[in-house]
């Protein structure tokens, strides 16, 4: 305990000090305040029981094979012969003996691989036109100095939840010349709002300070677009032209409704018409084959012609996966 003085006043009037106990501070440190421990723990707060986590991998499992199982009997069907086909009932799920005449039919010649090309063209003329025009128009409604920005993205909202029809739609592409031609397939769905919302979200997300110091060093609109916005949008660009590539490929109600000739069908609406429909091809190789020169019925043709329009979006799909979380969230999120 330390010892303070008090003034007061001596005999001779000067100020004498009296002592005054003052208690020592101590010196051990405040412990810090305990937290409260939740008794009533949310269920996914704690570590799984064992009961859970078999439910959880048996849950899992189902999921997993509900997804695999088809994609192995459409793959091995279209590898079986005739033989096993009948053996089995339809749908092949334990393997025999493995051919593949049922791809050597559908790729030898005829309307399966005209289809497959129109299909390739119009994929990748639609996602590179598609991809670039939503740029465009992203980037200059992000821009709030651009001309009658906010008027021209009321308008891309309307269209999100209203449309023309399909009878205007379609008298529209007849007075444009575009019946039986591969153009109708591109040019009704070029762009997208919904696409175009999500790359502005991003662009806007952008630091100003970046385009702004390259305007100052002499940058127009488009070495900035170009130089600068998409070397930093290439996740959100990639998802979105990802978008358009699965669309494209995947459509085929345009291709009902302004194509006539089959020789311009694409790989999809053959695909329903053969597959689904039962229709018989000319051209096709997908008729009935002798059994005896150990070649496939039809039932093998069309699950190899399902293997065929699966192939292209597995093979991009690996490419774009890394990007796509990331473009997604980035383009959602920001702005």
């Amino acid at each position: 305990m330390s010892i303070q003085t008090d003034a007061g006043q001596g005999p001779l009037g000067r100020p004498d000090a009296v002592p005054v106990p003052v208690p020592e501070r101590d010196a051990r440190p405040t412990p810090p305040p305990q937290r409260r421990i939740n008794k009533h723990r949310n269920a996914w707060e704690g570590k799984p029981s064992p009961l859970g986590q078999g439910v959880k991998a048996l849950v899992l499992t189902i999921v997993v094979l509900i997804v695999v199982v088809p994609l192995y009997t459409v793959v091995l069907t279209s590898f079986s012969t005739t033989a096993d086909v009948n053996r089995s009932g339809g749908m092949v799920l334990i393997p025999g003996d493995l051919t593949i005449a049922a791809y050597q039919q559908i790729l030898s010649g005829g309307i399966v691989t005209r289809a497959a090309g129109v299909s390739v063209f119009v994929t990748a003329v639609g996602t590179v036109l598609s991809t670039f025009v939503s740029v465009l128009a992203a980037y200059g409604l992000s821009r709030p100095s651009s001309l009658g920005h906010r008027p021209i993205l009321f308008v891309f909202l309307v269209t999100m939840f209203f449309g023309a029809g399909m009878i205007p739609t379609y008298l529209l592409v007849s007075n444009l010349g575009l019946i039986d031609n591969l153009w109708a397939l591109i040019l009704p769905g070029a762009v997208s709002a919904f696409n175009v919302l999500i790359l502005r979200s991003f662009f806007m997300g952008i630091d100003p300070a970046i385009t702004e110091a390259a305007r100052i060093d002499g940058a127009g609109d488009w070495r900035i677009l170009g130089r600068i916005i998409m070397p930093m949008s290439t996740a959100v660009t990639a998802v979105v032209a990802l978008f358009y590539g699965v669309g494209y490929f995947n459509a085929f109600f345009n291709a009902m409704l302004y194509i006539n000739d089959n020789t311009l069908w694409p790989l999809q609406l053959v695909l329903r018409s053969y597959v689904l429909q039962g229709v018989t091809l000319p051209g096709s190789g997908t008729g009935q084959v002798d059994v005896a020169t150990g070649a496939v019925t039809g039932l093998p043709v069309k699950m190899a012609i399902m293997v065929l329009a699966l192939i292209p979006i597995l093979l991009v799909y690996p490419f774009v996966q890394r990007h796509f979380t990331k473009g997604v969230i980035f383009g959602a999120v920001k702005g």
